[in-house]
């Protein structure tokens, strides 16, 4: 059994990835975080999708919280739940270094595990961004969030959005 889980806000730093809900007409950037003090990164997206489309999530690498450009090389984790107002399960999907939601009217989940080893072994990366492929349609929107696993517990942990 692992160390116990009490106070998610002192074990995490939890992150805006977006400003808000934002449509998917035209793309979207994600704004960026700093993997300096983070033992594991999650980038979690919920697409509130009311025309058909797979849009893709590109996670992105830099080496300043200004900019993430490049992207993965590498095949992260992930897991989605494709209608989350029908069910509240997550499938694993195969391990990949984009990952689409699922092309249909529904609200869904996407959960992309990066792992800041990875990272840094991609090359000299301790920056996480991503983008969000244009969706062609002004009625599909996404929430977007970074859950980063910090790798000491503290009551304020260090800033994710300054280097």
């Amino acid at each position: 059994m692992g160390a116990p889980f009490v106070y998610l806000p002192e074990q995490f730093k939890i992150v805006a990835a977006t400003a808000g809900s934002v449509t998917t007409d035209g793309g979207v950037t994600l704004d960026n975080v700093s993997l300096k003090n983070v033992k594991q990164a999650w980038i979690m997206l919920t697409y509130l999708q009311a025309a058909t489309h797979a849009t893709v999530l590109t996670p992105k690498l830099g080496t300043a919280v200004a900019a993430a450009a490049t992207a993965i090389t590498f095949s992260a984790d992930w897991w989605k739940n494709a209608d989350i107002s029908a069910s509240d399960d997550f499938t694993k999907q195969t391990a990949a270094t984009t990952m689409a939601a699922t092309a249909g009217v529904t609200n869904q989940i996407v959960l992309v595990k990066i792992d800041p080893a990875q990272v840094a072994a991609q090359g000299a990366y301790d920056v996480l961004g991503g983008t969000i492929a244009t969706s062609g349609e002004a009625t599909n929107f996404v929430t977007g969030h970074f859950l980063l696993e910090m790798k000491y517990e503290a009551a304020t942990p260090p800033s994710a959005i300054v280097d």
